[in-house]
């Protein structure tokens, strides 16, 4: 057998190594994929009217691979020129396969839960559970915080018991009855749902509102017969916008807050997107998703007066590029009870759905954007339609929604302007494909409200109240009647110069 020096095999051990590390990369969020010299890098960049990033092709020519600077002016998509590099594809990004064992428990066949605390003395919670602790909606961190078990009753009468600690239950009055919310009075929804911590019973009888450890009201309120007292947690849940909500009059009544804003004490989202894993925003895909399309915008809508005149934008669209408004409001048909083959149509035939809010608020993102446009109908598959939305800001958007799924009505100047950019969407399936990269990335989770509310309920010590809960719903700047891009651009100026509402 020849034999090799020391100083040879160095040399062949260091050759190996540069050349795995060329053909292996890692992914930094905000940076480039590792290119060879003379190639294109592949780079996320940040434009001044998007709060997501879009990934562009730079060329880094002999100096490196380096970001792009803001786009110019008003443009909103800072254009590749011509001679540039086009976008190449993702690299083959794979997503690490977890077993069961240690994939959460809210996500799909997941089995990791959180474990009991052991020294119930010298615990301290690590969760942030409160808006106050973290301005995000601190679900995850919610699902997966368990208090430890009440002190062992040492003076138990019963000598067989005395090193057991009894079921700490939490009673969960819902004053407005147990029907408008589909659920029976007792344990089994906490059982049933196989809560982490599921030590809490529900009611829908008043007669035990002196007893009860919360109260929960839910779309409506008016006022109980006796004060709030103090050891209770009194709740306030909405899922409608303020627009549609009544006006709260008594003030330093409510504890809590359940909404679908990310600053509710239990956030109660439409959908909730998770990523498997955070460093990976994209992956590439097998199907092209503009295939044998042939027709342009669609829109299911039976509301015709919505205050933020989102029929007006539609048909102010329609002078530029195909729009078919299905419903009451335009001239298609498609019964919402054969909605299956309503949808079947839109992934078929369509490139981009209308995703327009009743109202343009805060936070306020429904199902006509998770369910219409991206995820689709349950026991389906997801939509091969891109979203084109109106109704919350955009930094609520981006911070909701799947990285590059959608277009935002405010990111473009005019109706014609977001025409003029769907039509170069429409003509290159590269550039429209490349709005469906998030898919296989995460998925939506249940988020387990109750399962939540129980677990925050033992969470001793954190007590709290809103002294006007009205200037907290429905507040300056909650919702508007026309354009957050308008509205954020004239509200830091002089009184006489308000944000136009048309």
């Amino acid at each position: 057998m020849p034999r090799v020096s020391l100083r040879r095999g160095l040399l062949y051990l260091s050759a190996a190594t540069t050349f795995s590390l060329l053909l292996v990369s890692v992914h930094q969020p905000g940076g480039t994929w590792l290119t060879s010299p003379g190639s294109s890098a592949i780079t996320l960049r940040r434009t001044p009217h998007l709060d997501h990033p879009v990934i562009e092709v730079v060329d880094d020519g002999a100096s490196g691979a380096r970001p792009v600077e803001g786009g110019q002016g008003g443009d909103t998509y800072q254009r590749v020129p011509p001679t540039a590099p086009r976008p190449q594809p993702l690299p083959n990004v794979t997503l690490t396969t977890v077993p069961p064992s240690h994939r959460l428990w809210f996500l799909k066949g997941g089995e990791l839960r959180p474990e009991v605390p052991v020294d119930a003395e010298q615990w301290v919670r690590r969760e942030k559970l409160w808006p106050d602790e973290d301005p995000n909606d601190r679900i995850v961190e919610q699902l997966m915080f368990r208090p430890p078990p009440p002190l062992m009753l040492e003076d138990h009468p019963d000598p067989a018991a005395s090193d057991k600690a009894l079921p700490y239950f939490k009673k969960i009055l819902m004053y407005n009855g147990m029907n408008s919310w589909g659920l029976r009075a007792g344990r089994g929804q906490f059982l049933k749902l196989k809560c982490p911590v599921d030590t809490c019973v529900l009611t829908g009888s008043r007669s035990e509102l002196t007893s009860a450890d919360a109260i929960m009201f839910k779309d409506h309120f008016s006022m109980p017969p006796h004060s709030r007292d103090l050891r209770q947690v009194w709740v306030m849940f909405m899922l409608e916008c303020p627009l549609h909500t009544q006006h709260f009059t008594n003030k330093n009544v409510f504890n809590w807050t359940a909404t679908y804003r990310h600053d509710s004490d239990i956030v109660a989202p439409y959908e909730k997107w998770i990523y498997y894993d955070n460093a990976i925003y994209q992956k590439p895909q097998e199907i092209n998703y503009a295939a044998n399309k042939t027709k342009q915008v669609a829109w299911f809508v039976s509301n015709c007066g919505a205050r933020n005149n989102r029929l007006q934008y539609a048909k102010e669209l329609g002078k530029y590029i195909g729009v078919d408004i299905f419903g009451a409001c335009g001239t298609k048909r498609c019964p919402r009870s054969n909605s299956a083959k309503c949808f079947e149509m839109l992934n078929k035939d369509y490139k981009f759905y209308l995703a327009f809010e009743n109202s343009n608020c805060r936070d306020y993102i429904t199902e006509k954007f998770f369910v219409n446009g991206l995820r689709g109908l349950p026991n389906q598959k997801s939509h091969h339609i891109l979203p084109i939305v109106m109704g919350a800001h955009p930094d609520d958007y981006a911070r909701q929604a799947p990285l590059k799924s959608y277009i935002h009505v405010d990111d473009f100047e005019s109706p014609k302007q977001l025409a003029n950019y769907l039509h170069l969407l429409d003509q290159n399936d590269d550039l429209f494909n490349e709005y469906f990269r998030w898919k296989g990335t995460g998925e939506f989770i249940n988020t387990y409200f109750m399962c939540r509310l129980c677990a925050l309920l033992h969470d001793e010590g954190h007590q709290h109240y809103y002294e006007d809960v009205n200037a907290w719903w429905r507040g300056t700047g909650t919702c508007i009647n026309g354009s957050w891009r308008k509205y954020d651009k004239f509200k830091g100026e002089p009184e006489k110069k308000k944000a136009p509402e048309g």
